[in-house]
């Protein structure tokens, strides 16, 4: 019987090694592995080269990571909320390499499909493309760009039954269904878990032949990145 739960975060991310390339779903705080993210920072390793939308925030998300100097390097997109993310940055303790979004999202689709690079529009003429092959495509200056290939991706979901497959949530969905695929080894943190047969199969996002580990999440924070308020917002005040 096919049964990929493990008991404990801390026991899903106990064999990603000092130096790992990791892939990590999520956009802001949304859709983030937040206990998969803690157990390695509780486990110490260091090192690490991480693939994600951002970086989290300064003691939330990747931030505790990047707080703890456990990643050597970030491969992302926006590094907007991060004072620590811009310290380290400025002062030459962290190495970034910058992405488009879009680019970065289809970097993880690419490798989850096995291509090892395509040619993309995006970046052209910037410094986006300094160092990088490029080529004129039906008449548009195209950027060839890489294919991530992660050794683990870390993911969260909202539900999965045992056999490993995720639906997510609205726009919790976000980075997580491409960096699942990108990874040698996807661990999967999510809020229930269900009898094989419990999900609509037309509704699952990521087949459970990309999961090798599923954890219960208990206690999410699912905190906002900054909250945004404005007068009447509220309907009784007129």
């Amino acid at each position: 019987m096919i049964d990929k739960r493990v008991a404990t975060a801390f026991e899903a991310v106990s064999d990603i090694p000092d130096g790992a390339h990791v892939a990590v779903g999520g956009f802001g705080l949304c859709g983030i592995p937040e206990h998969l993210i803690a157990a390695l920072a509780q486990r110490g390793v260091t090192g690490l080269t991480c693939y994600s939308n951002n970086a989290g925030v300064d003691d939330f998300g990747l931030g505790i990571l990047l707080r703890n100097r456990q990643i050597r390097k970030m491969v992302s997109s926006y590094v907007g909320e991060n004072a620590e993310f811009e310290r380290q940055f400025l002062h030459g303790e962290l190495e970034v390499e910058l992405v488009p979004q879009g680019t970065l999202a289809e970097r993880m689709r690419a490798g989850g499909a096995g291509i090892p690079a395509f040619f993309t529009p995006t970046g052209a003429g910037t410094k986006v493309a300094e160092g990088k092959e490029t080529r004129i495509l039906r008449g548009r200056e195209c950027v060839l760009e890489a294919g991530i290939f992660a050794d683990f991706a870390l993911v969260k979901a909202w539900k999965a039954d045992r056999l490993g497959n995720l639906v997510y949530r609205k726009t919790a969905r976000n980075f997580n269904p491409m960096a699942a695929t990108c990874g040698k080894v996807c661990i999967a943190e999510v809020e229930e878990i269900v009898e094989v047969g419990g999900l609509d199969p037309d509704q699952v996002h990521t087949p459970g032949i990309f999961v090798h580990r599923l954890v219960l999440g208990m206690d999410y924070q699912k905190r906002i990145e900054k909250v945004v308020t404005r007068l009447g917002a509220n309907p009784s005040e007129g």
